[in-house]
């Protein structure tokens, strides 16, 4: 019940993606594996953003799922093993080209990653690699918010309710970074009552506790709706396709709209509120 209707289908894999301009900086960022299938276009967006603003994209080979889910069903080794192609594949280009940051554009992702240094802290082999990885790792918003991105061209001026997953407040402790780049780039940013409560997606919270997840779904999207939005923005993939079930008004990840406001194209799930197309 929760697989779209129709797959966008992967975009070819290009493992560098040059700065445009002066380079300012040098990026990994996760290509993932549920979300770069479901929706494609948010590391797009975020490549995009990032080179505009003169950052180089990688998304070296090796690298794929966090292993996050198959974590949280108890399958540690799994996990683990999945983990460990991730920390091999940015170790080797950090000791090469060299990163700055690991962008993670999934926060149920990102706190996974970050974690990883917890997780091979018995390793002998990977306790050090795990830690270098994980002391790197950002959500894409902590990037954004360190980079001073220039005022929009024209302002949005549509109203968000933002979305904050359980991973991204809770587990990573992210909260002011996206609400202050929204109101930056010109959206009006809503506060959705009970904001601290889950969508019901949580991992496979959704899959295995239907029920639940369902009657977590509707408090969730009644409270958004309260707000009167024109749209709800994002920072994980679960927590949009779980809203995005339950209500009618767009489901957009936060980096899209971050992307569109400073020049890129408009999000595809935005043609109902086009009338307020920056420009």
């Amino acid at each position: 019940r929760l697989a779209p209707a129709r797959f966008p289908g992967r975009a070819p894999a290009t493992r560098i993606h040059p700065a445009a301009g002066p380079r300012r900086g040098r990026v990994a960022l996760l290509s993932g594996c549920a979300q770069s299938v479901l929706d494609p276009g948010i590391n797009e967006a975020a490549i995009r953003l990032l080179t505009r603003l003169g950052v180089e994209v990688v998304q070296p080979d090796g690298e794929g799922c966090c292993g996050a889910i198959v974590h949280h069903m108890g399958r540690a080794a799994e996990g683990l093993a999945l983990a460990r192609a991730n920390v091999d594949a940015w170790i080797r280009e950090i000791d090469g080209g060299g990163l700055d940051a690991i962008l993670v554009t999934a926060s149920g992702c990102g706190t996974t990653i970050k974690d990883y240094g917890h997780m091979f802290a018995q390793d002998p082999a990977y306790a050090e690699k795990a830690r270098r990885v994980s002391g790197r790792a950002k959500d894409i918003t902590e990037y954004l918010a360190g980079l001073d991105l220039p005022a929009p061209p024209a302002s949005p001026g549509l109203v968000v309710a933002y979305h904050s997953a359980c991973s991204m407040q809770h587990g990573q402790r992210v909260v002011l970074e996206p609400r202050l780049l929204l109101e930056k780039a010109g959206f009006v940013v809503r506060e959705v009552p009970e904001g601290h409560l889950c969508c019901g997606s949580a991992g496979t919270y959704n899959i295995l506790q239907p029920e639940l997840a369902d009657r977590l779904r509707t408090r969730k999207v009644r409270n958004i709706e309260s707000v009167a939005p024109d749209l709800v923005a994002a920072g994980n993939i679960g927590c949009m396709t779980q809203i995005g079930a339950g209500t009618r008004i767009p489901v957009v990840h936060t980096v899209e709209l971050l992307d569109w406001a400073h020049g890129g194209p408009e999000p595809e799930a935005l043609g109902a509120v086009a009338r307020h197309r920056p420009g």
